[in-house]
């Protein structure tokens, strides 16, 4: 039975280990200089037992190739999102921008959003400060500007007229009109909208629409 290495010689150890990894380090072509070494010396593997370095080295590299490819297609995936996106904001911009009133533009937006993502109520609200309900919405739930994530049983009702799952909520302060207004997006899932979202989207949505809103006499 080997017993146990004393603290000298685990220091010893190491330190020898270290002195062959600068080597092999600073001598790159040692196995050429010794090719047999390459087959002869054997590492532990967890299903085959032990394999040759050639052998380690093979299935490293697939395993590399494995991973590259997994990223590739993320990359690929997240590259036609995107666009798509892109195409949506791109399309949208132009819709509202043909908007006449405050009807026709909440009716666009509304349709866009549905179709394309799949959410179940799209609204803007206007808020009066009388309405101490939606002003509470507007001072502690977005006291940053955005909310995104769940709502009571409440306050879903006071927006959307039903239970919804989640929401994405953005302040709008359009200089004509009501200076207060909530974009109010709703998604049918619990887990759709979270708090760690980024918010460029809903940022964009709130430039066009507040300076379309801003239009309107």
């Amino acid at each position: 039975m080997t017993s146990a290495l004393t603290p000298k010689e685990k220091i010893c150890a190491e330190l020898d280990e270290q002195l062959v990894y600068e080597y092999l380090s600073d001598h790159p072509d040692f196995f050429n200089r010794y090719p047999n070494l390459l087959h002869t010396l054997k590492l532990p593997h967890q299903q085959r037992g032990t394999v040759s370095i050639v052998e380690r080295q093979q299935e490293t590299l697939r395993q590399r190739v494995v991973q590259l490819e997994e990223e590739i297609t993320a990359l690929m995936s997240a590259a036609t999102n995107n666009e798509r996106i892109f195409r949506f904001n791109s399309q949208l911009v132009l819709d509202l921008y043909k908007c006449d009133d405050f009807d026709t533009l909440k009716q666009t937006l509304s349709t866009a959003l549905k179709s394309e993502f799949g959410f179940s109520n799209v609204r803007l609200i206007a808020v009066q400060d009388i309405d101490t309900e939606m002003m509470t919405l507007w001072n502690k739930r977005m006291h940053s500007g955005y909310y995104l994530g769940r709502l009571t049983q409440t306050e879903s009702q006071k927006l959307f007229g039903s239970q919804v799952g989640s929401v994405a909520l953005s302040k709008l302060t359009p200089k004509s009109g009501c200076d207060k207004v909530i974009l109010a997006i709703a998604s049918p899932n619990a887990a759709h909208f979270t708090p760690d979202m980024d918010t460029l989207f809903l940022e964009q949505l709130k430039t066009i629409i507040t300076l379309k809103l801003s239009s309107f006499q």
